[in-house]
């Protein structure tokens, strides 16, 4: 019994530890905690959603898929539209797999806005790059291996208001096994743009592509394709061509 109960401690240990989540954030050159799930008494107020756990979500019609579990922050960030929001990790280890970054506009206070609906829009997602396959580490979640943060520009256009950002990895190092990470943090954007992504941009998660998408379904060992398209639509960039 004890030879088994130590077998699992040791065959877990290492998916534990490849696990992350963002864990602060950087704003117009200002450094805003995030949340930390292991010390919950410990974190400071934040503009993260507090959030239980490091561990992925593992089917898209979780509802844990939206925010990692968490809702409502007690703070929020303000950026000028056309500034980057870069989010920062303490780990990340899987080097397979996309990164996307969504928004979504609240209706009206922070403290109401759940992000339910078809109103999640991407602004930024990197998935493979290069010709070397879908076995390779060229792709978005290797950058984050790298440097442990990703950074993005709200679209310059985009009309002032108060806005969930989200980021996303989707692991894809375990075959058929899709294991998606997602924060979300609250944003108060300000400038003078005016435009909203189009219905065709907007989607509601869970829910913005099947299981069976394969952009989330895939072997990246099994298959010997160089291309890939990540799930749940295009970028909207603010500009409507």
């Amino acid at each position: 019994m004890r030879f088994d109960f130590l077998s699992r401690v040791l065959f877990l240990a290492p998916l534990v530890a490849g696990h992350g989540a963002v864990t602060s954030y950087t704003i117009g050159g200002t450094e805003y905690p995030g949340y930390d799930g292991f010390a919950p008494a410990s974190s400071p107020k934040s503009i993260q959603f507090p959030w239980p756990d490091y561990n992925p979500t593992m089917t898209v019609s979780d509802p844990k898929m939206r925010c990692n579990g968490g809702s409502s922050a007690p703070l929020s960030a303000t950026i000028v539209a056309g500034q980057n929001v870069t989010a920062v990790w303490k780990q990340w280890t899987h080097q397979q797999g996309p990164v996307m970054v969504w928004m979504f506009r609240c209706a009206g206070e922070f403290s109401s806005c759940t992000g339910d609906g078809k109103g999640w829009f991407k602004i930024d997602q990197m998935g493979l790059w290069g010709t070397e396959g879908l076995a390779s580490n060229n792709w978005g979640t290797a950058t984050v291996v790298k440097n442990l943060k990703w950074s993005s520009a709200i679209p310059q256009n985009l009309a002032p208001g108060n806005y969930l950002i989200r980021h996303e990895l989707l692991a894809l190092h375990q075959a058929n096994t899709p294991q998606f990470y997602a924060e979300c943090a609250q944003l108060v954007v300000t400038g003078s743009g005016t435009a909203t992504p189009p219905a065709d941009f907007l989607y509601p998660i869970p829910g913005y592509a099947p299981q069976s998408d394969p952009g989330i379904t895939v072997d990246v060992y099994g298959r010997k394709a160089t291309t890939y398209t990540c799930p749940g639509g295009p970028v909207w960039t603010g500009f409507t061509f």
